[in-house]
């Protein structure tokens, strides 16, 4: 009992190191945000295996690629102003996917610190939050 108190302890540790490292990646915030680092280039997520989820940006569309790059969603993005834009889902690889052809995202570049972008979108009355890494550029 007192090993698994023990495992249960290091497993509690584990997991708020990883949302603490999520939130240090931010250290020197740009200061605007450079919002233009999303019109283009490949992406890459903080909380996920690089082979797991990746994502280009090239002339307005976005296509992210997923489950080891065997499935992918493909998208318009339309930019209100520099941080804000709706990505509406255009293309689809498996139709189990949950977002269907049509239906709109909306999406604001809250905070940038170099390569790093850290990113709102709603969806259905949710909000969530992630960060990706622009590992390269496409021009």
């Amino acid at each position: 009992m007192k090993h698994l108190n023990i495992l249960f302890i290091l497993l509690f540790v584990l997991s708020f190191s990883q949302v603490r490292a999520q939130q240090n990646i931010f250290l020197t915030s740009d200061q605007p945000a450079k919002c233009q680092n999303i019109k283009t280039g490949k992406f890459l997520r903080v909380d996920m295996p690089i082979d797991e989820w990746v994502m280009t940006v090239q002339d307005n569309i976005q296509t992210e690629y997923y489950n080891k790059g065997k499935d992918y969603i493909k998208s318009r993005l339309d930019f209100v102003d520099d941080c804000n834009y709706k990505v509406t889902l255009i293309a689809k690889s498996e139709e189990s996917y949950p977002m269907k052809l049509g239906e709109v995202m909306v999406n604001r570049v809250v905070e940038t610190d170099r390569n790093f972008i850290k990113i709102t979108s709603e969806y259905n009355n949710k909000t969530t939050e992630f960060i990706i890494s622009k590992v390269e550029d496409m021009n």
